[in-house]
């Protein structure tokens, strides 16, 4: 059985307790994680497991999937590790404060592709310290402008939830799907949507986020570059606290 994502009812759990299922030196597959695994733009977890008889570093988290087996999450450990064996009793523990920036600024990027909804996202990337959109558009206003925008939404406070609706759903709604790159998983029967505010974005996203838009806090438009005739990049990134 694939682990249960406890990150997916609540991203804000810093560390839980898990049973290891696998244990390799290709990772270690657990019962239940909050570590979120790398996709949609957005770095797998790193942090720390610790057992009775030993301590790592959790580096990296992927997803896994076997021949004939549902996509897993496995927790990438800094090589010569010790190895807990399957079975083993866990907990691990989230380097926090990066997983908050991440948290922080992919929902912030939801927030700039509101800004640009008639736009194709052709590409982004999550980071804790700069993020980016790239968007299939011929021009852009700038950055000032941009920044202005987001931050007013940011100030707004927009409420963050999610809701679920089926494959054929979201088959007869293709104006949901924003980005051109990365297609929502689908195949199990129902897609999770991305919700902020009173019409402000939906769409689908698998990723974590920050429960309201004002816990972001400020944020800046670092540059914006031209990555082809009509491919905008927008690179944000997290103002410096005051």
């Amino acid at each position: 059985m694939p682990a249960e994502a406890l990150f997916r009812a609540d991203a804000y759990l810093k560390s839980c307790t898990a049973r290891v299922v696998y244990s390799g030196a290709d990772g270690i597959r657990l019962d239940r994680t909050i570590f979120y695994a790398a996709g949609g733009g957005q770095p797998g977890d790193t942090g720390t497991m610790k057992w009775n008889s030993g301590e790592a570093r959790i580096l990296d988290t992927r997803k896994f999937r076997d021949e004939g087996e549902a996509e897993d999450i496995t927790h990438i450990l800094a090589e010569a590790s010790p190895l807990p064996s399957p079975g083993t009793e866990v907990e691990i523990l989230l380097d926090w404060e990066r997983r908050h920036a991440h948290m922080r600024m992919h929902t912030c990027l939801h927030l700039l592709s509101a800004i640009f909804r008639d736009a194709p996202v052709t590409g982004g990337q999550v980071g804790a310290e700069k993020s980016r959109l790239d968007f299939d558009l011929s021009d852009v206003p700038g950055k000032e402008h941009i920044a202005s925008e987001l931050n007013r939404l940011i100030r707004e406070d927009h409420k963050v939830g999610e809701r679920w609706i089926s494959d054929e759903e979201l088959q007869a709604q293709p104006e949901l799907v924003r980005t051109m790159s990365v297609k929502p998983p689908m195949g199990l029967g129902r897609v999770r949507l991305l919700t902020i505010g009173d019409g402000v974005d939906l769409q689908p996203c698998g990723g974590t986020h920050v429960a309201s838009t004002a816990e972001i806090g400020t944020v800046e438009v670092l540059k914006i570059e031209s990555k082809g005739r009509q491919n905008r990049r927008i690179v944000v990134g997290l103002a410096p606290q005051r």
